[in-house]
């Protein structure tokens, strides 16, 4: 499960993980230095490595205290922090393995990725922002609108 490997890349990278944190904020997650707490609330797995999948983004890219989103640079911190957890969760290649694997709807792919259907339809939205209407890896296109779609190129 990908929560699982995410929970060892975290110790890897000797971040400490509260998996059932007691906010006072609505948070789902939240980092400080190399602690991240998962509010004990969330009981998906799912859910929860999307959620960890964004914090260690946080971890890996964004510097300082970024919970005030007035900042323009806290804003692109957190975009970056949510493209590092798109890309390691879904990316490009795991769209085209879910094809692959026989998935060609929303609920399939999210199913095959692990993911909630609402994190991937956010990285879908940022993937179209990135790369426009489709982008082409390998002998594949995905196509992001009008929905989501793989096709083989010959």
């Amino acid at each position: 499960m990908k929560y699982e490997d995410l929970l060892e890349e975290s110790t890897s990278s000797d971040v400490y993980v509260i998996e059932n944190a007691d906010f006072k904020s609505k948070a789902d997650g939240l980092i400080n230095g190399n602690v991240i707490g998962i509010n004990k609330k969330i009981q998906s797995c799912r859910k929860r490595a999307c959620i960890l999948a964004e914090e260690l983004g946080h971890y890996h890219t964004t510097t300082g205290n970024i919970i005030s989103q007035a900042a323009i640079s806290n804003r692109k911190q957190e975009l970056r922090a949510r493209v590092w957890a798109y890309n390691r969760l879904i990316g490009l290649n795991g769209i085209v393995n879910s094809f692959k694997h026989g998935c060609y709807s929303l609920h399939d792919t999210a199913d095959y990725l692990e993911v909630t259907e609402e994190f991937l339809l956010e990285a879908l939205q940022y993937y179209k922002s990135k790369y426009g209407t489709y982008a082409t890896i390998d002998n594949y296109a995905i196509y992001f609108e009008p929905s989501l779609g793989v096709f083989e190129l010959v």
